[in-house]
Formats: C-alpha cells, sequence, structure tokens
C-alpha cells in the first residue's frame, strides 16, 4: 500500500510493538505527529516540558521495562536538546531511539531556519545513527534502528529524516519484527578456563554490573553466588540484579561504595566480573585494585576486556547464557573461613549516619521500609544518588535507575515518568537534591497534564551538596558558588504546577509523607529539608585504592591526633 514517511514512521513503530512516545513537536516533524494524531489510539504520546526531558524518559521507560525506549523532536534546537538524554543512554547502555526531523532535502547544507546536522552531532553519543532522505529506504532504516539498540551491548540510536521524505509517498509492506537473540561468542575452552579458575579460589568476589540486569540474569547470578559460595558486590549500573538484603550481599563497590566491598575485593584472591566495565568510580587508582587477585571478566562487549584492568581470563558473551553454562559444570564449593572474614567485616563496618536529626539516609530507609523495597526508584546525580544506593535494599533487577556514566544532574524526573509510563503496577519514585531538581523540575507539568502518579523526592540541604562535599575535605571549606540558600520556593512551584506538595523537616513527618503521596493517585513532591553538611560516607578520594575508604569516624580520629 502506498504511505507518505510520516504514516511509514507510524507503521514501523507499531511493527515493533511500541505503546509509548516521549516528545515535543515542531516544524519539521509535523507530518510525523499528523500521522501519529490518527493513531492516538494505538501509540500513546508523552508531550513533555522539554525535549531533555523526553529523551530521559524514553531513557527511564527503558530501563524499567527492557523494551526500547521511544523519543521524538524537530530539528535545529528540538534535536540538540535531545543530546543530553542520548548521550546518558549512551554511557549506560540503554536501549532507544530517537527520531528526529530536519528541513526538506534541497535546503540542507544552507544553514536553513532550524538546521541542524544531528547527526553528524550525536555520532560519537549512539550506536549508530542516519540522516533518511529517501521515502523508499525509511521503513527499512527504522527496522535496523530498533534492531542494533537492542542487539549486543544496547544503546541509543538516532534516525534523522527530511520532512520532504516524511511528506513522499512510497509502498510499503509490514513486516513481523525478527527476535533478536543475543549471540555468545565463547568457545567451551573459554568457558572451562574459566571454570577452572574459579575452583582453584579460595577467596572469590563477585562484581556486578548493569550488564546483569540488562541481559536478565538474576536468576543464574543467584545460583552462580550460591555455587562459588561467594559475597556479592555490585556497582550504580548492577543495583537489583542480585538481592540486596541477601546475607552475601556486601553493598557497592567504589568512591562511595562499603568498607566491606572495597576491603573484601583489595583482600580476595579472584575477582569475578559480571557485566561491569571497571569504571575509574569503581577501581580508584588502576595499579593496586584487587592487587592480590586473578580477574575473571565475563562481558558481551568484547572492547570492555582489558580496557581498565588486565582480565586474566575472560569470556565474551551473554552473561545470561554463559553462567548457564558455567552453573551446569561447577560444583557446590565452599569457603567458609573466606565467608565468616566477609560476615566479620560486615559486622565491624556498617553503613551508619546520625539518628539523632532529619537526613538523606533516614529519608531513603524510610521510602524503603514503606514501600518494602519494591518501588521503582530513579534519582538525579549527586550525595541524593549515593544514599539512594547505600540505604534502599533493591531486591529486582530495573527497580534503580540513574545516571551513572555520565553523571546528569536533571535525569530523574523525566526517567521516573517514563518508568511509570511502562511500569503502572508499580509505585515511582524519583530521590533528587535540590541543585538538580532545578535542572529540569518543569517536567512536573508534565506529571500533572497527564495526571501520572509519580512522587518526586526533594532532599533540599540548600546547597550543592556533593561538591560542597569535595569543598570541604579537599579545597580548604572555599564554597564557590554551590550555596543555593535563595528565595526558591519547591512547594509553591510543584502546587503551581500542578501538583500535591508536602513539606517535612522533622523526622516523624517523613512516613505519613511517603504514605500520603503514595495515596493520592497524582503527582506529589515531597521537600525534605535537611542539613547543608551532611556527607555521604565511606568514601575514597579519587584516584586513590579503594582501601583507602574512609568514613566519618576515620576523620574524626584524624582530626583529633
Amino acid at each position: 500500500m502506498q504511505l507518505t514517511g510520516a504514516e511509514i514512521v507510524i507503521e514501523c513503530l507499531k511493527e515493533q510493538g511500541v505503546d509509548t512516545v516521549f516528545g515535543y513537536p515542531g516544524g519539521t516533524i509535523l507530518n510525523v505527529y499528523d500521522a501519529l494524531y490518527k493513531h492516538s489510539h494505538e501509540i500513546n504520546h508523552i508531550l513533555t516540558s522539554h525535549e531533555q526531558g523526553a529523551a530521559h524518559a524514553a531513557d527511564g521507560y527503558a530501563r524499567a521495562t527492557g523494551k526500547v525506549g521511544v523519543c521524538m523532536a524537530t530539528s535545529g534546537p528540538g534535536a540538540t536538546n535531545l543530546v543530553t538524554g542520548i548521550a546518558t543512554a549512551y554511557m549506560d547502555s540503554v536501549p532507544m531511539v530517537a527520531i528526529t526531523a530536519n528541513v526538506n532535502l534541497p535546503l540542507l547544507g544552507k544553514d536553513s531556519f532550524q538546521e541542524i546536522d544531528i547527526a553528524g552531532v550525536t555520532m560519537p553519543i549512539t550506536k549508530h545513527n542516519y540522516i533518511v532522505k529517501d521515502v523508499t529506504i525509511l521503513a527499512e532504516t527504522i527496522r535496523k534502528a530498533f534492531k542494533i539498540a537492542q542487539s549486543g551491548r544496547p544503546g541509543p540510536v538516532l534516525v534523522d529524516i527530511t520532512k520532504d521524505v516524511t511528506a513522499n509517498k512510497c509502498e510499503y509492506e509490514p513486516v513481523v519484527p525478527d527476535k533478536v537473540e543475543q549471540v555468545s561468542k565463547c568457545t567451551d575452552e573459554d568457558i572451562e578456563k574459566a571454570v577452572q579458575m574459579i575452583k582453584a579460589s579460595q577467596k572469590p568476589f563477585i562484581y556486578l554490573g548493569g550488564g546483569a540486569v540488562i541481559s536478565g540474569a538474576c536468576e543464574e547470578v543467584a545460583a552462580f553466588a550460591q555455587k562459588v559460595d561467594a559475597p556479592v558486590c555490585d556497582t550504580l549500573m548492577g543495583k537489583g540484579a542480585f538481592d540486596g538484603r541477601s546475607d552475601r550481599y556486601t553493598g557497592m563497590i567504589g568512591m562511595h561504595g562499603t568498607k566491606t566491598s572495597n576491603f573484601g575485593v583489595s583482600e580476595c584472591d579472584l575477582l569475578i566480573a559480571l557485566g561491569a566495565r571497571f569504571s575509574d568510580r569503581v577501581i580508584g587508582n588502576p595499579a593496586t585494585f584487587a592487587k592480590n587477585a586473578k580477574v575473571l571478566h565475563i562481558d558481551i562487549d568484547a572492547a570492555e576486556i582489558g580496557k581498565n584492568i588486565k582480565a586474566d581470563t575472560s569470556v565474551v558473551g551473554d552473561l545470561k547464557k554463559v553462567l548457564s553454562q558455567i552453573n551446569s559444570r561447577l560444583d557446590k564449593l565452599e569457603h567458609t573461613e573466606w565467608m565468616a572474614h566477609i560476615r566479620e567485616l560486615k559486622e565491624k563496618y556498617p553503613l551508619k549516619y546520625d539518628g539523632g536529626q532529619l537526613t538523606g539516609p533516614f529519608v531513603i530507609e524510610e521510602i524503603d521500609r514503606i514501600t518494602k523495597g519494591e518501588a521503582v526508584i530513579s534519582t538525579d546525580v549527586g550525595q541524593h544518588q549515593m544514599w539512594a544506593a547505600q540505604y534502599y535494599r533493591y531486591t529486582k533487577p530495573r527497580t534503580f535507575l540513574s545516571s551513572g556514566g555520565l553523571g546528569t544532574m536533571g535525569y530523574g524526573l523525566g526517567a521516573c515518568i517514563g518508568a511509570k509510563m511502562g511500569r503502572p503496577d508499580k509505585v515511582c519514585i524519583n530521590i533528587a537534591g535540590d541543585g538538580c531538581f532545578r535542572m529540569n523540575m518543569n517536567e512536573l507539568a508534565t506529571a500533572s497534564r497527564y495526571n501520572i502518579p509519580i512522587i518526586q523526592v526533594v532532599l533540599n540541604n540548600h546547597v550543592l551538596g556533593m561538591v560542597r562535599q569535595w569543598q570541604t575535605l579537599f579545597y580548604d571549606h572555599r564554597y564557590s558558588q554551590t550555596v543555593l540558600n535563595d528565595k526558591v520556593d519547591f512547594c509553591k512551584v510543584a502546587e503551581g504546577l500542578g501538583c500535591t506538595a508536602i513539606r517535612v523537616s522533622k523526622k516523624e513527618e517523613v512516613a505519613p509523607a511517603i504514605e500520603k503521596a503514595i495515596s493520592l493517585g497524582g503527582p506529589a513532591l515531597i521537600e525534605c529539608i535537611i542539613q547543608e553538611d551532611d556527607k555521604v560516607f565511606p568514601m575514597v578520594p579519587a584516584g586513590a585504592p579503594i582501601s583507602d575508604a574512609f568514613d566519618g569516624d576515620d576523620l574524626a580520629k584524624k582530626e583529633n591526633k
């Protein structure tokens, strides 16, 4: 049948099972929005307040569901406003397809109104991107984009379409997409080497990254940890891949990881990295990281093997499939003394905070208690992000959404909206600091427009908390441009944008506020007033060995010497 390019875009989205799109219309993409209008009963479009919010919402939808997130924008500034969200998805391996429109083909390259080479701009931050100048290849291109976004290590793909292509017609034939099968490149010999290395270890430690979540390998990871008889730590991206309430779980590793994880990895004789990329925030000083251990690295992306930390043995392949093979060959091992030592470390170095006042960790623990660890938590970036990673006990995958690689302030609210659209059965809560919340708080208007029942928690310390923490510890208390103690009233802003607002300043007010927000059935903001100098501990200075992790007690002892 003959369809316009715009109609082909919509038909291809339907082919891929897309039920929700996040975006913002404009001149060059009007034909696509006109076609979308006719299919509004099949594809739900969420009009965000800003294109960056659309990209973050598509990202949050993808992380929470495992499906491809889709966002759309017009040319020029509309397209460039997607860039931060695309880069965020790229750094954290999130499957996303961004569809933009451009000026008519004869106007390309002439500095036309709202023209930008968005394919060129996004080339370093996408798995692949296209500019479509011929309507006859449009359907094929969109299908390729979805396949690339999901294949191997997932990531964002951009499809830019000139406006005349969206108006031109060609023959369209519907296609049932092939199921994307993850291909493992490992050999039988690779698996056997890994098994023998594990058997030879006396002090193994499992280090989980985001690949464990993406591959859906949680059951295999749990069985593997039981068979190996090893403790398990995770990265920010690995949250929920292993039960955070398990006795084997030691918490996060790295700059703000637990002392148990950091010290344990520093002492182990075998570090088993599962779907992790050894980021600088995890390893600290690469020369001293896991210095007593051999490294077994399992990852779907061969480019990650040996990139930051040399692997003694590696297996390249889909983690779920690789672990299934390893588990089938591995007998139950016992490391009684090693596990006893890890339990001692956990008892000696628990996470702790000042229980005498309202703090970020207390708020997080209350959210965990009230939601029974079943909520989808999104965060922005900073102290609140680390507290959310430390004090909420994630038991299931795809329940923690955070910008790990790029560290995008303003990510969380859009992501929370996307998550709720993808998982309407879940309580969805975004945790932000006041600095991050300012960046994209206009997305509360999106939540109220559609009455999306998300909860925005703002831990308001009236400063840029994480930057201030660094200024306190490493810059001799020079608080350059980090004090935000001005006249902005977040509760009035939220109410002005159509949301219920609750301000909390005492510990006993936290639980009733959370319970009320959950019961409302609409968007709500909870502002929690906390102290400006609360800190995230433990902490490892940038570039230092992770075994140098220190906390408030360590600082006090040092100052009293």
